[in-house]
This record gives structure tokens, C-alpha cells and sequence, in this order.
């Protein structure tokens, strides 16, 4: 197995993207490699100065795409970015999966365009695996389409239970899709008109619509939305975790310090439950391959369970599903 990493993407790039890649490797086998693409000057300083492990090389990159950039036009203008070799490399096939913290703009629009998409699907999806105290709840799409047609949000649905089962064991995930109420007269037209699709399909597990504050109360496995909204919902559920816990620390701090001490354990133990770097990253979702996109701000830690997760994405050969299954759909039609 062949992973290629960029190393330039992401808040805290290179400093905790490489040493999170090494520490990947204890995920990997002996006979596998991880790719760090890059700019060398900036790499190497990172890597062990003796005994590197014979896994690892870099792929040179002289080109950044920043996070503020134009997707588009950064595709355009830097041909030699890191961005842009990943996918190069996964389109010709020379590595089995991708992993970015950088611009997700420019991660998705370089995947369609090197890697493209899978035949049977129209757009692909990000998939985020939250936190709830339920188990994890799969979102999908948080941001690689924030303007979708209802058949792209079927797809979702599908692509999406599939992964929930096979990658997260939750047998016949349910399935809902996010709106303004659970009555099937709520929502707008996009919500109405996939719900129709999807309980036409016959095969996902529909539950109907599900509210925001469903998402974290069990009333579905997989939540289904537009990138627009579903991004918006990732970023606050994320928010929200942090300040709950910052409220929690103070809280204690101020009015029983001796108990602090004592309760670290337990809030460091339900945090690392919470905290997104525990999932590493979120798949992309029918592209012609394995792109994994973490998150902005992610550490060395998110970044080694990327590396899992990318493993576990290829070794369980997801797209071959979302094939066939997908391809059912498409002669029933």
C-alpha cells in the first residue's frame, strides 16, 4: 500500500503534518510506503537524521496553494504544488490513497479533475464521521458541494450508508436528511424532492427528516445535507465541543479547584471520545480512488489516524460497492 501525503497542507504544516506521517507508519506494514509531498528544504529538517525508515521518501513539490487561495485558479497557476502532484500520483496510480489538511476546495476540484469520479457517480461527497454519545454519526456532504441536485444528495445517502456499515460496523445504518422539521411538509425544495428519490431507492434505511439537534441524539446514523449546511453544522457542533469543555475546566477551576486534579482524567478521557482527531479525516466520497481530507488545524495526531483511516478505506475496497450499487440504481432508473 502506497499513501501519498501532503505535507504543505493545513495550519501547522509541515511541523505536525511529517511527524504525524511517521507515526502513521505503525499503522502500516513492512512492505508499504508513505509519500510526503512537498517542498524538500522544508521536509527534511523534520525527518530523523539517522535511520530514517526505508518507508518513507518525498515527493518534491515547489508550490504551496494557501487556504485563502481560489481553488481554481490555484489549480491553474501552481501546476507544481503539493495539492495538485498528490492527485497526479493517485490518477496515474502510482500511490493507493491521498491525504490533505490543505485548502479542501483545491483538494476536491484536483481530485475531479486528476482522479475524476467514479463512473456511476455525478458529484462526490465528504463524509465526516462526529462524535455523539450514541456513537459516531456520519454527515455528508460537508462542503465539496455546497449546491447539489436532489440525485447527488441519493448518492450521498447511498455512498454514505455504505461507508457507515463497512468502515464504522453500524449494521443497516438509518438514515436522515438534515431540514427545518421531522414533518415530511418541512423543508425546502432540494430536502423534498431527495426524500422522494431516496424512499423510491428502496434500499437505504430512511428514516425522514432529521433537525440539527437530532444529529447528536441518536435519531440517525448517517445525516444527509448540502455541503453548505453541512459544513456550517461541522463547524459548530466542533465549536461547541470546545467551548463545553473550556466551561466544564473553568467552572471546576473556580469553585471546587481541589476537585480539578482529580477530574482530569475522566474530561481527558470523554474529550479524546470528542475531539475530531480521533476520526484523522474525512473520505472523499466517490472519486476514483481513496482522498482522505483532514481537517485545517489538524495535529501530528489527526494526521496518524489519517493514515488508519486511509488504510482501512482501501483494504475494505469501498468503491467497488458504491459501484455496484449505485450502478442498480442507475438501470432502475
Amino acid at each position: 500500500m502506497r499513501l501519498a501525503i501532503d505535507a504543505m497542507g493545513g495550519d501547522y504544516a509541515p511541523r505536525e503534518i511529517v511527524p504525524g506521517a511517521l507515526e502513521g507508519l505503525s499503522f502500516l506494514g513492512p512492505t508499504d510506503e508513505i509519500v510526503l509531498i512537498g517542498r524538500e528544504e522544508a521536509i527534511r529538517p523534520l525527518l530523523p537524521a539517522t535511520g530514517l525508515d526505508a518507508r518513507v521518501r518525498i515527493e518534491p513539490a515547489s508550490q504551496v496553494i494557501e487556504m485563502d487561495d481560489s481553488p481554481v485558479d490555484a489549480l491553474r497557476q501552481k501546476r507544481d504544488s503539493s495539492i495538485v502532484k498528490m492527485a497526479k500520483l493517485a490518477a496515474d496510480k502510482q500511490v493507493d490513497a491521498v491525504i490533505s489538511a490543505g485548502n479542501t476546495g483545491a483538494c476536491v476540484a484536483a481530485c475531479q479533475l486528476r482522479m475524476r469520479t467514479l463512473g456511476v457517480v455525478s458529484r462526490p461527497g465528504i463524509a465526516v464521521a462526529i462524535p455523539s454519545f450514541h456513537g459516531p454519526v456520519t454527515i455528508c456532504d460537508v462542503g465539496a458541494n455546497p449546491e447539489p441536485k436532489a440525485f447527488h444528495l441519493l448518492q450521498y445517502a447511498q455512498m454514505a450508508s455504505i461507508y457507515a456499515e463497512r468502515i464504522l460496523g453500524i449494521k443497516k445504518p438509518r438514515v436522515g436528511l438534515l431540514s427545518i422539521g421531522g414533518e415530511e411538509s418541512k423543508g425546502n425544495s432540494l430536502v423534498k424532492e431527495a426524500r422522494e428519490l431516496i424512499k423510491a431507492e428502496g434500499m437505504v434505511n430512511l428514516v425522514g427528516n432529521v433537525e440539527g439537534r437530532d444529529v447528536l441524539t441518536g435519531a440517525c446514523d448517517v445525516a444527509i445535507c448540502d455541503g453548505f449546511v453541512g459544513n456550517i453544522v461541522l463547524k459548530v457542533t466542533e465549536g461547541l465541543s470546545h467551548g463545553l469543555f473550556q466551561t466544564i475546566e473553568k467552572e471546576l477551576a473556580a469553585e471546587a479547584p481541589d476537585l480539578v486534579e482529580r477530574f482530569k482524567p475522566v474530561v481527558r478521557k470523554i474529550w479524546a471520545r470528542h475531539d475530531y482527531s480521533e476520526y484523522g479525516g474525512a473520505p472523499l466520497l466517490g472519486v476514483d480512488g481513496v482522498c482522505i481530507i483532514c481537517h485545517g488545524s489538524s495535529d501530528r495526531r489527526a494526521i496518524k489516524n489519517a493514515v488508519r483511516v486511509a488504510r482501512d478505506y482501501v483494504r475494505s475496497n469501498l468503491n467497488a460497492e458504491f459501484e455496484s450499487r449505485l450502478s442498480q440504481e442507475t438501470a432502475n432508473a
